[in-house]
C-alpha cells in the first residue's frame, strides 16, 4: 500500500540519480555503517517506522515477516524499496510523506529507525518532535547520521566549501549539522549517542554518530 502526500518536491535529475546512487553505493556505505547499525538496530520489534526509507538499506535489520512502515517522500525510491522487501521477506506499508509529518496517530508506535536522514530534512527539530509524538511510552528511537565534524579540523573545512555543491546533489544533504546537540535538546527521556569516524573516499560524511533515545 501507498499513502501519497504531496509536501516533497521531486527533483527531475536528482530523485533518479540518488535512487541509482545509493542502490550502487549502498554495499559500500553499509560495510562501512553495519557495525555501528547492528548496535542501534539490534532487537528491532515486529513492527518499525522507518524514516527515509531510501532504497532498503536498513531492511536487514528486520526480521523476515515483520512490518515496515516507510515514510519515504522520494517516489523514485519507491520501485527498489518494494523489490528489496520482497526479497527480505519484510512487508512494506509505504507512505509518501515526510518526516516532519508522517501522519501517523499519537503513541502509537515502539520503534523507529532513521540512517542518513536528518542530515537532509528541513527541519531536524520538528523531526524530533514528531518522534516523540508517535511513540509510546517506553519506545526507541534508533538512528545513525553524519554530523558536522570538529571546528577547526580539515574534514570542517571541507565540509564548509562543500556545502552547496554536496547539498545540491544529494537534495538538501547538510554536512554541517550538530545533530546530537538536536537530538538532547529534542526532549526525550534518555539518550545515548556513540561519535566515530569513518575512512571512507567521502570526507564530508566521515564524522558520525549513532545512537537510541527512549521516550
Amino acid at each position: 500500500m501507498t499513502e501519497r502526500t504531496t509536501t516533497f518536491e521531486v527533483h527531475p535529475a536528482r530523485g533518479a540519480f540518488n535512487a541509482a546512487f545509493f542502490t550502487v553505493m549502498g554495499p559500500n556505505l553499509e560495510w562501512n555503517l553495519r557495525r555501528h547499525k547492528r548496535r542501534v538496530f539490534a532487537d528491532l520489534p515486529g513492527s518499525v517506522v522507518e524514516l527515509g526509507s531510501g532504497v532498503g538499506a536498513n531492511l536487514p535489520y528486520l526480521a523476515p515477516g515483520s512490518t515496515l512502515v516507510a515514510v519515504e517522500p522520494n517516489p523514485p525510491m519507491h520501485r527498489r524499496l518494494r523489490a528489496a522487501a520482497e526479497r527480505r521477506g519484510v512487508r512494506l506499508d509505504l507512505r509518501e510523506r515526510v518526516a516532519e509529518d508522517t501522519g501517523l496517530p499519537d503513541a502509537s508506535v515502539d520503534a523507529v529507525i532513521s540512517s542518513l536522514v536528518l542530515c537532509t530534512v528541513p527541519d531536524p527539530d520538528a523531526v524530533l518532535a514528531e518522534v516523540r509524538r508517535i511513540l509510546r511510552p517506553g519506545g526507541t528511537y534508533r538512528f545513525v547520521e553524519h554530523v558536522a565534524a570538529r571546528p577547526g579540523t580539515p574534514t570542517r573545512w571541507l565540509q564548509r566549501v562543500l556545502r552547496r555543491p554536496w547539498a545540491w546533489t544529494f537534495e538538501g544533504c547538510s554536512c554541517e549539522r550538530d545533530l546530537e546537540a538536536a537530538v538532547r535538546a529534542a526532549g526525550f527521556a534518555r539518550v545515548d549517542v556513540e561519535p566515530y569516524r569513518l575512512h571512507t573516499p567521502f570526507v564530508p560524511f566521515n564524522s558520525q554518530i549513532a545512537g537510541v533515545v527512549h521516550v
